[in-house]
């Protein structure tokens, strides 16, 4: 699995358009809109989803595990 920290996202909105930006990449996300992340399939691209979330406005970075 991969997690990213996405900072800027704070309420439902942000987690719709997260969704919304990343299910047609993976096939499914979950969000943690109190931590702040989205945990995503093993075969996920972590570069293609960030990048896909930087353009829409929310920046994301791999969270450590």
């Amino acid at each position: 699995m991969t997690i990213l920290n996405v900072p800027d996202m704070t309420c439902g909105h942000c987690k719709a358009s997260v969704e919304e930006a990343l299910i047609p990449l993976t096939g499914k996300v979950t969000v943690d809109l109190a931590k702040k992340q989205v945990t995503v399939p093993d075969e996920a691209n972590p570069a293609r989803l960030i990048a896909a979330l930087e353009a829409i406005g929310f920046p994301a970075q791999v969270a450590d595990l």
